[in-house]
């Protein structure tokens, strides 16, 4: 039997290079990876050019600065009502933004939240060069086009891949583990109000491992190397050693215990006497 020719992008455009792979396997055949590169040299197809280039996770990292992704989350009221909140998150800086939350996302809203987080990202000075954000319906056109106006390039992430958007979809599970999973929210004004203290929280408290242990906000104190210019235990403690340590041990107790380990010795002194 001759070796038919298996079909490809050049005779079928509907064809994919899985083809090669794809066919054998539905008849219980495996070929090997180097088998399909052969086939597809042979035929004269490069690779995709994709493949060539950087990943999804090497674009992330290379343009951290410059990345700012979106999305709407859900908030549930004790009268049963949802709340759509629309929140925007730093990818360098980690720094996280509630721009706001309505009962109906509608296009006009959605918009203004668009051009008001533009005002504040420029009385910072922050330049965003890419928009994240799924494919949210009220997500539009509209509001995409105030971020192009600004210069800004939209990237819509691929339908059902979160892990597109992973950075702004961490955040929506810390945010409702340590915050809406915990608080009954009476209304909208209400959740406003939680949602700004959890923000400001995030921004000024919470360490990050990617900001190694500091927040998008505060930056870590320089390291300290002269423990006498530090005020408190350290310092007392390097001043006026106990002679009865030895220099290899470092001593912790407080300073009330120790006094009362003093006054413990001189009544058993006492007492001996």
């Amino acid at each position: 039997m001759l070796p038919v020719a298996p079909p490809t992008q050049q005779t079928n455009p509907q064809v994919s290079n899985l083809c090669p792979v794809l066919e054998p396997h539905r008849l219980g055949i495996t070929v090997a990876p180097s088998t399909v590169w052969q086939i597809l040299k042979n035929a004269g197809i490069d690779p995709a050019p994709r493949r060539e280039g950087p990943g999804w996770a090497e674009f992330l990292r290379s343009q951290a600065q410059g990345i700012l992704a979106l999305d709407f989350f859900t908030a549930d009221l004790l009268n049963g009502t949802k709340v759509y909140v629309l929140a925007a998150i730093e990818h360098g800086t980690r720094r996280i933004r509630v721009l706001g939350a309505t009962e109906h996302p509608v296009q006009a809203w959605v918009v203004q939240q668009a051009r008001n987080l533009l005002m504040d990202l420029e009385d910072v000075g922050t330049r965003v060069k890419f928009v994240l954000h799924d494919r949210d319906a009220s997500l539009t056109a509209a509001f995409d086009e105030i971020f192009r106006a600004a210069g800004t390039r939209i990237i819509r992430a691929a339908v059902q891949a979160p892990r597109m958007n992973s950075i702004m979809e961490r955040w929506v599970g810390s945010c409702r583990r340590e915050l809406l999973d915990r608080t009954l929210v009476w209304n909208q004004r209400h959740v406003m109000i939680v949602l700004r203290e959890y923000e400001d929280f995030y921004n000024t408290h919470r360490p990050h491992r990617a900001l190694k242990q500091a927040a998008p906000l505060r930056q870590l104190p320089e390291g300290i190397t002269d423990l006498d210019s530090v005020p408190g235990p350290a310092a007392r403690s390097r001043r006026g050693r106990d002679p009865r340590i030895s220099p290899g041990r470092v001593d912790f107790r407080h300073p009330q215990v120790e006094i009362s380990a003093v006054m413990l010795g001189d009544l058993v002194t006492e007492m001996s006497s």
